[in-house]
């Protein structure tokens, strides 16, 4: 079976209106207001913020209520904000922090330079919790928390947990399919949209490397119009960028069954061979200072492991838990008949184990065009595949249960790839218009391989009339 799905996303926003298209957010904003010792309003009032890490500058003047507007600013960290008027001392505020589809405010009282003063009063306020301008209920996970907190898979449902409503996949109760996941502002659903909701999942993959992961934001109700498509959650991630500063990581997880133990209580579980391994290296840094930055990740995963733990009765096992009504010398009689009558192989009937696969890629090039305007280009592709046991419940039932064995053979292999290209350019003109244009094309293969090929899948049935024996 061969699937081919493509999304092709275009998206054109232009002071404040978007069009019917629901889309992710890439950016945050900031806002302020900047007053005089007196408390006055200080009407064109110029402010620069500029991006330390890849020296990207923003520029906007206050409005008669001494208020301001900064929108599409790059998410992180840290910014220089500096106030200036002409006749006061010029205010300056380092170190802050943008966090994804969030307004933060910042506040400037400005000394009147003919005041011979040793230092400028300054005062910044930023409240991520009570703000004017906060769009309906949400989590966001910044790169520290990426960086710090624990995560047992490696992968976005480790953090999109953190949301109270949510165990993970599931929003305010609703199935997963109903959440609507973007990845870099442009939708990344599974558009087969009958297993999982991500594409990939269906490979026991991610499509992106956490790693390559800058932040991560769960919307349940905005009141943001570019946000939409879901009853769920709106998941966005934004993918990292490249700064000034050349930089990359290597990263080596492995485990192995001499990691885990075979005893529980009174209970002893033989542990069968299985290895987990998952590498990769992320590395970014600037083509040219302050002008153009480039990020690569590039990650690999591949495990192997028990496909199920039933076994069949052989006698001396009647009654333990995970041993089936199928009796071993059945299974024998079929296995050698088909070996010496048909010169088929079925494989093996127990402990034999299962593979996963996946390779993933990310490049992405940030280019500061001008002052407030910057484009970014990001491509990345995800190459997997994973063995799969038969559907324990269609057509009849062939996956393993308490009266049910099914052959090695019996099992097929599902492949998932992807190819995505992103381009985003953000312009802001003024404080009260700005331009956000985004186009986005995703590639969506999936097929299907069973192992039996090119012999037919053959199911043997109990007196009961169920299924008993798949080969």
């Amino acid at each position: 079976m061969k699937k081919l799905t493509m999304i092709l996303t275009f998206v054109f926003a232009f002071a404040g209106i978007t069009s019917v298209f629901s889309q992710g957010v890439t950016t945050s904003s900031m806002t302020g207001k900047v007053v005089n010792d007196k408390g006055e309003p200080i009407d064109i009032a110029n402010i620069v913020a500029m991006h330390t890490p890849t020296g990207t500058q923003y520029g906007t003047i206050t409005m008669k209520d001494g208020r301001f507007n900064i929108r599409n600013m790059k998410i992180g960290g840290p910014y220089t904000v500096v106030a200036s008027f002409m006749g006061y001392q010029e205010g300056t505020l380092e170190n802050i922090y943008l966090d994804l589809n969030k307004t933060t405010e910042v506040d400037f009282e400005l000394v009147e330079s003919s005041i011979n003063l040793e230092e400028v009063i300054i005062s910044y306020e930023g409240d991520d919790f009570i703000n004017s301008d906060k769009t309906g209920s949400q989590t966001s996970i910044d790169r520290e928390k990426l960086e710090k907190l624990p995560s047992i898979a490696r992968s976005q449902q480790d953090f999109t947990r953190l949301t109270p409503e949510s165990d993970g996949n599931s929003f305010g109760g609703r199935n997963n399919l109903y959440n609507n996941f973007s990845l870099d502002g442009s939708i990344f659903n599974n558009s087969f949209g009958l297993d999982y909701a991500t594409p990939g999942g269906q490979a026991d993959a991610q499509p992106v490397s956490l790693d390559a992961i800058d932040q991560i934001q769960v919307s349940l109700a905005p009141f943001d119009v570019r946000e939409g498509g879901f009853t769920g959650a709106g998941i966005n991630a934004v993918t990292k960028s490249g700064t000034n500063e050349l930089k990359g990581t290597g990263y080596y997880f492995f485990r192995n069954e001499n990691m885990i133990g075979e005893k529980v209580g009174s209970v002893t579980a033989k542990n069968y061979d299985f290895s987990a391994k998952q590498f990769g290296v992320s590395i970014g840094g600037p083509i040219i200072k302050d002008k153009l930055f480039f990020f690569i990740n590039a990650e690999a995963e591949r495990r192997d492991q028990l496909a199920h733990g039933f076994v069949a009765d052989d006698g001396t096992n009647t009654g333990q838990s995970n041993v089936t009504s199928v009796l071993e010398s059945d299974l024998i009689a079929v296995q050698n008949h088909l070996r010496t009558f048909w010169n088929y192989d079925p494989g093996a009937y127990q402990g034999y184990n299962h593979e996963t696969y996946n390779d993933k890629l990310l490049l992405k090039l940030d280019w500061n065009i001008a002052k407030n305007h910057s484009l970014t280009v990001r491509y990345n592709m995800l190459d997997a595949w994973k063995d799969i046991l038969p559907h324990p419940e269609a057509v009849g039932g062939r996956g393993p249960t308490s009266f049910r064995m099914p052959f090695e053979n019996s099992s097929y292999r599902i492949f998932n790839q992807i190819h995505s290209v992103v381009a985003e350019l953000n312009s802001i003109f003024s404080d009260r218009m700005s331009n956000n244009l985004l186009v986005g094309y995703t590639g969506f293969r999936d097929k299907r391989d069973p192992h039996s090929e090119p012999f037919p899948v053959v199911d043997i049935l109990d007196a009961n009339g169920n299924i008993a024996i798949t080969f």
